[in-house]
């Protein structure tokens, strides 16, 4: 099934096949959430049928959106998706840009709407198994240790979002 997301191309924007996209490396919006409960953060393992990154270990969630979608739209409609999460407050932490290699011969190049949700009651999780084949609630000390140990266990994206962009993702994280 071809899915299409917004790509620029030729200097517009432009609905474009989603693989194409990647295996071409054309910049592209994406959101990306970080959600917090008791000062640890939600990581995902992504499921072993992704057509890239299967397996390793991302932020709370990640996507494209549709055509004509808002940024937050996409964000919560993402989180109910991949993690049946739903009703918490998310907050835009900005954009951030990043070039990365995912494997497979595919290049993830985005230009990505933050966003960030601070619960105070722990979140009702149901993960997509096709999305998602293992979440966990895991601490700043630990998560970077983790990847410090083993960074070929995390997506690019997030081992980027940490090393360059922990202020804007993550504040006091």
């Amino acid at each position: 099934m071809q899915q299409d997301i917004p790509a620029w191309i030729d200097g517009a924007l432009r609905p474009s096949d989603k693989i194409e996209v990647h295996r071409r490396g054309l910049r592209h919006p994406a959101v990306s959430v970080f959600v917090l409960w008791q000062g640890r953060l939600l990581i995902q393992r992504r499921a072993l049928g992704k057509y890239h990154t299967p397996g390793l270990w991302a932020n709370t969630c990640c996507t494209h959106p549709h055509w004509g979608e808002t940024p937050e739209a996409c964000a919560t409609r993402r989180l109910r998706e991949e993690l049946g999460i739903t009703g918490v407050a998310l907050t835009p932490r900005g954009q951030v840009e990043y070039r990365a290699e995912v494997g497979g011969g595919m290049i993830e190049h985005e230009v990505v709407d933050l966003f960030l949700a601070v619960c105070d009651v722990e979140p009702a999780l149901t993960p997509d198994p096709s999305e998602v084949m293992d979440t966990r609630w895991i601490d700043t000390e630990a998560l970077h240790a983790e990847i410090a140990a083993q960074p070929g266990h995390f997506t690019p994206w997030l081992r980027i979002y940490l090393h360059d962009h922990a202020d804007q993702v993550l504040p006091g994280f």
